[in-house]
């Protein structure tokens, strides 16, 4: 689906480290250095997750994380959780499949029938969007349409920064920045993907904010090709 679909604004929020990494290493939880954020950095998270109608993470980031994605330590609502998984092997013990929020898994058309069922009986929303796997615009037109999303955020692994980003689906990105270096050259960092080919090739961003939140630097962008018709 083109670019110019109606979709909701996105904004990316990530914390990372000086050295651009996620986690400690390859399969550890980001649990592990959010909780070195200041806390005054956990409330601008928590207020951003209540001033936004849904968040996205990628399914191993639950399969790893296991987390609730709901507001806390400020008033709010919490927003609605979208979880892609193509094949629809959520574990049914995961966090977002309880009642303190909504959830919408997306799947696709060829996501056996029983784990889909088994989806459904914990009372999420479970929709269809792509043939083979689940197609990011399609979902965001989804979300869009059918559940009146108008601003969403992801607080993605390097599979889905990736893949939103190569999409075009990113308008903005807010990072919190921790003053530790954790190197590793399989350690996740903020986003995987395909090695580009040329600097042609490079997503370019626009600085239009910098400060420190606590004892924490958070920097935001404009991702400069976001385009098109949002709803």
């Amino acid at each position: 689906m083109a670019d110019t679909i109606i979709r909701p604004h996105v904004l990316m929020m990530s914390e990372i480290t000086a050295d651009g990494k996620l986690t400690l290493k390859k399969g550890a939880s980001s649990k592990i250095l959010m909780k070195y954020m200041a806390h005054e950095t956990e409330i601008l998270l928590h207020e951003t997750r209540a001033a936004y109608d849904a968040i996205m993470v990628g399914a191993n980031t639950i399969r790893i994380d296991n987390s609730f994605l709901t507001v806390r330590l400020v008033p709010g609502k919490s927003p609605i959780r979208v979880i892609p998984c193509s094949m629809a092997d959520l574990p049914l013990n995961s966090n977002v499949l309880g009642a303190d929020a909504p959830t919408v898994i997306a799947v696709c058309e060829t996501a056996p029938k029983d784990r889909v069922d088994a989806l459904r009986a914990t009372g999420v929303n479970v929709v269809v969007a792509g043939k083979d796997h689940v197609e990011l615009p399609l979902l965001l037109h989804i979300l869009a349409e059918k559940f009146k999303v108008k601003k969403l955020m992801i607080e993605g692994g390097p599979t889905l920064n990736w893949h939103m980003l190569h999409d075009k689906l990113v308008d903005e990105i807010r990072l919190i920045h921790l003053p530790f270096i954790v190197g590793g050259s399989d350690t996740p960092s903020l986003v995987g993907g395909m090695h580009i080919n040329t600097e042609d090739e490079m997503i370019r961003l626009n600085l239009k904010k910098f400060y420190l939140c606590g004892s924490n630097l958070v920097s935001e962008f404009d991702v400069l090709y976001a385009q098109g018709i949002k709803s």
